[in-house]
């Protein structure tokens, strides 16, 4: 017997140490268990499954303590180099703590995150302007009368020249539409036709300045605007009766592509919805599309405009509140701000007083390029957004990024879109394929500008100083300097202080002599 358990004893003891994983070795365990407690005498355990579940627990933990010794011992050896490492890195950084970099502010940093020095500027901006406004309400009070607005139009109730002006404008677009008629038809020639533009578009200027000029009750402001209107209306018309006899030509040379513009484009060019039809010359001559023409925020005709799906009434909304808001505030500031600082400045030009001139002028120069700053965003953004919406003209592109200009050139070709993309197709590119000096094409779009913006202001206030034209015909050589000596941040730098304090010396010129001739010379 003593035999026999010898022999045992070590099978068992070698069966107990052979543990394999998965499913065996829990057979293993079990046939351990099994034969301890047969060689103890004990029971068997009541619970099988238990008994396995708890072995195998202990053998797995076993394991995981075995495999954590063994890591951690390697683990050991291994952070051994990296403790070495990193304590000669920082050996090495507190001997030397310098390396070889450019100042941030240096241009060869190539740093150019500014974003809080521009926030600074804008706070710096807002503190001087509120001390300012501050100081205007402690010196003149509230100034702010929404009545008095109502007589710069209308100095009698009973009496509305200047909306009955632009109610007389009908006729003129309705001669340019029947004349197209007759050309379309052939009733007429094409000279008659073009003695019958000229006449139109001359009398287009002529009537409404005359009017202007010769009524009393018209007051400047009613004047500006009903001479503005005209004007647009005068360029609108040009571009109908050029584009009309684009198609003409076209129509009667047979061609296939259009060669000059995109006057009469496909299908696939002109609408971006299927909604609207397609139309071709002369299907295009129609009451309808001359009036939508006429109230498009565009001076370029086409027979078949971009047009957008459908009208955002919330994109409408916000376009109208900006318009109600912005023009509340444009009447707020020329009340409160620019009217007294204009007035106070009379006096030092009166005198001559050069350094009291200067010193007026730039405290003019901030509120009148706000009070720009504000219309250019009324005009260009809201005002042209809320009219295309409605009409759902497709292209919105009215401005681009002008306040990046370093030229003066890109400054008026990027700053009124509709404009540029007129003068470009209608005066421009004609005088280029006419073989004119491309420098002389381009003081020829400086003419006629200048020549429109002093028609807009004489004319309303009564008076010829040509201070706008001088002042347009000045950008040409502003252009050159900037474009020759300055560029990059310089250029942009000129750029806007050319607007900032060319518009105030124009602003005091006329008002000045505004109050000298009708005023005898007081303030």
């Amino acid at each position: 017997m003593s035999d026999r358990a010898e022999m045992r004893g070590p099978l068992t003891r070698r069966r107990r140490t052979t543990i394999s994983g998965g499913g065996s070795g829990a057979v293993g365990v079990k046939q351990a268990n099994g034969n301890k407690s047969h060689d103890a005498g004990e029971k068997p355990p009541q619970c099988p499954g238990k008994a396995k579940a708890d072995e195998v627990s202990r053998h797995a933990s076993g394991n995981n303590a075995k495999v954590g010794r063994q890591t951690g011992e390697s683990g050991q050896l291994a952070d051994s180099p990296r403790k070495q490492k990193s304590a000669v890195e920082d050996i090495n950084e507190r001997l030397s703590c310098h390396v070889l970099q450019e100042s941030l502010l240096s241009s060869a940093s190539g740093y150019s995150n500014y974003r809080g020095i521009l926030n600074w500027c804008v706070v710096m901006l807002v503190l001087s302007n509120a001390r300012l406004f501050l100081e205007n309400i402690i010196k003149y009070g509230i100034l702010v009368d929404p009545i008095q607005v109502v007589s710069l139009f209308l100095k009698d109730p009973y009496s509305w020249p200047s909306a009955c002006l632009i109610i007389a404008s009908n006729v003129f677009i309705l001669a340019a539409l029947y004349t197209e008629r007759r050309l379309a038809v052939g009733t007429i020639s094409k000279m008659t036709g073009l003695i019958l533009h000229i006449f139109n578009l001359t009398s287009l200027l002529i009537f409404p300045s005359a009017t202007v000029l010769t009524l009393t009750s018209m007051t400047p402001v009613g004047g500006v605007l009903s001479l503005g209107v005209y004007t647009v209306l005068f360029l609108k018309l040009y571009s109908y009766q050029d584009t009309n006899r684009w198609c003409r030509e076209i129509r009667q040379a047979k061609a296939k592509k259009l060669t000059r513009s995109y006057s009469c484009p496909s299908v696939a060019q002109s609408n971006g919805s299927a909604v609207h039809t397609y139309v071709s010359y002369p299907g295009n001559l129609t009451h309808r599309d001359m009036y939508y023409f006429v109230f498009a925020p565009t001076l370029c005709y086409q027979l078949n405009f971009p047009r957008s799906p459908r009208i955002r009434k919330r994109f409408l909304i916000r376009r109208l509140f900006e318009m109600l808001f912005f023009m509340q505030l444009l009447v707020g500031l020329i009340q409160q701000w620019m009217v007294p600082t204009i007035q106070n400045s009379m006096k030092p030009f009166q005198e001559m007083d050069f350094s009291r001139m200067v010193e007026r002028l730039l405290k003019l120069a901030v509120p009148n390029h706000l009070i720009w700053l504000i219309f250019f965003y009324w005009f260009f953004h809201s005002s042209m957004n809320f009219v295309a919406e409605l009409l759902q003209f497709g292209d919105r592109e009215f401005y681009k990024d002008w306040w990046n200009s370093e030229t003066v050139t890109y400054f008026w070709a990027n700053w009124n879109i509709p404009v540029h993309k007129w003068c470009l197709r209608h005066f421009y590119k004609p005088m280029l394929k006419k073989g004119i000096n491309k420098f002389l094409a381009q003081t020829a779009v400086f003419l006629m500008s200048a020549f429109f913006h002093e028609y807009l202001v004489s004319v309303p206030l009564k008076m010829f100083r040509l201070w706008a034209f001088m002042g347009m015909m000045a950008q040409v050589p502003l252009a050159w300097f900037v474009g020759r000596f300055l560029n990059g941040n310089y250029g942009n730098a000129a750029v806007w202080i050319s607007l900032i304090i060319g518009q105030p010396v124009a602003v005091l010129m006329y008002v000045h002599d505004y109050y000298v001739i009708h005023y005898g010379g007081t303030t």
